[in-house]
């Protein structure tokens, strides 16, 4: 039975935008782009917005909740593409889970009096063991505490953004204040993380209402009040703290912001709600990864253990949630984690938009529309690479090294043991 409505739609799309990400790498933004954050915000937005009409085209027709997995195997069938997408997907997740662990540190450790290289490390560590456990214990607290926590995170940002308009300083936002070009782009696509979770909205395909009007409707809506909610919030922070300050606080940014106009009270609320709102991620990302592991393995692209259940829980799709992402968020730094996310995501991305692209006459996309998106995820893509390899080497060859397990992986295991797995079966 189809049960999510339009509304309900629109607040999974973003649910998963306005999660942990706005908290973790509005700092990271500000580096780079400087007064132009919001455009950054901006640029990163188009990009999202191209690629969720791949999205809402592909949703109506694929109908399923195996989503982006779905699409690839579509589009290229089953080959080694699509089944290292396929495990870049799950790993992408553990990233974001780590971005999400890594921002919950930086605004908790703002509770205490000193922030020490272990007291760092242990509320990573609480940020994933706890929501890790809710998941094995009851995961239908997961999904009935998501839409009650976006409301709470949504209202917040709207409360920041109302009380700290009078305060902005125009001058902090003037062109002279901006970054380079290729430093505003750069910036854009390192924060593009805070934008991947429109594509939820695809694994909920199968619950949603009206499906043909409703899935490109939740998609657009989602996007574009999230690019209008992020551009407002950069604005609000780059406007009402000077820079010098944002860069001393530059992991917990948007509890400074509302200090100008909320004072201490307001840097308590943002800094609480921060670790709502990262807490909740956390929770939600390792229940739809090992959700996500679940259905990869069913398809035998994936180690059959992660197909191990209790109580209707993938048991063992948590635990290896946990494990890699405690491994992840405690071995590299906030900015490094941004990156890699973000270049996950846009691969993603760039390879839906060409299953897009290679269907489109299956699901009546514009031919016009994809190559844009298709162009514009990859120039994305590229632009991060390079300017941050010269920066951040460290960052890239990680990224790379991801590819490059993804490839051998499904190299080795869907030549030798998924074949075998479906011989078994057959």
């Amino acid at each position: 039975m189809r049960t999510v409505g339009l509304l309900g739609a629109i607040s999974i799309g973003i649910g998963g935008m306005v999660g942990g990400g706005i908290f973790a790498v509005l700092g990271e933004a500000v580096s780079l782009a400087h007064g132009a954050t919001a455009v950054s915000f901006f640029v990163a937005g188009i990009v999202a917005l191209l690629s969720a009409y791949s999205y809402a085209k592909l949703s109506v027709v694929f109908q399923s909740e195996g989503g982006t997995v779905t699409f690839v195997d579509k589009a290229f069938g089953d080959n080694i593409l699509s089944g290292s997408i396929n495990l870049m997907l799950w790993l992408s997740y553990l990233v974001t889970i780590s971005l999400y662990a890594t921002a919950f540190a930086s605004y908790g450790g703002t509770f205490f009096h000193s922030m020490t290289p272990l007291l760092h490390h242990a509320l990573i560590s609480v940020a994933i063991i706890v929501p890790a456990i809710i998941n094995l214990v009851s995961a239908s607290l997961v999904s009935k505490s998501e839409t009650i926590i976006v409301v709470i995170k949504v209202t917040l940002l709207i409360g920041v953004i109302v009380a700290g308009a009078s305060y902005v300083e125009p001058q902090r936002l003037s062109v002279e204040h901006w970054g380079s070009s290729i430093s505003i782009v750069t910036a854009g696509m390192i924060i593009f993380v805070a934008y991947e979770g429109f594509e939820l909205i695809a694994n909920a395909a199968e619950d949603i209402q009206n499906p043909t009007k409703n899935l490109p409707r939740a998609f657009y809506a989602s996007v574009l009040i999230v690019i209008a909610l992020y551009v407002l919030i950069s604005i609000i922070t780059v406007g009402n703290v000077s820079e010098d300050a944002l860069m001393k606080a530059k992991d917990y940014a948007l509890a400074i912001a509302a200090k100008p106009s909320l004072g201490e009270t307001g840097f308590i609320i943002v800094a609480s709600a921060a670790l709502l709102s990262t807490f909740s991620a956390i929770n939600a990302t390792i229940y739809g990864n090992a959700r996500l592991g679940y259905i990869i393995a069913k398809d035998g692209k994936l180690p059959k253990q992660l197909m191990q259940e209790k109580n209707d829980v993938p048991f063992m799709g948590v635990v290896y949630t946990l494990g890699l992402s405690l491994l992840l968020a405690n071995s590299i730094d906030l900015n490094e984690i941004a990156i890699i996310g973000s270049a996950g995501f846009l691969l993603i991305f760039f390879i839906v938009n060409l299953s897009a692209y290679k269907l489109r006459k299956m699901i009546h996309a514009n031919a016009i529309v994809l190559i844009s998106a298709i162009v514009c995820s990859f120039i994305a893509l590229m632009t991060l690479l390079i300017h941050t390899y010269s920066s951040n080497p460290n960052a890239v060859m990680i990224f790379l090294i991801f590819i490059i397990v993804s490839l051998v992986f499904e190299l080795i295991y869907g030549r030798y043991i998924r074949k075998s797995f479906f011989n078994h079966i057959n």
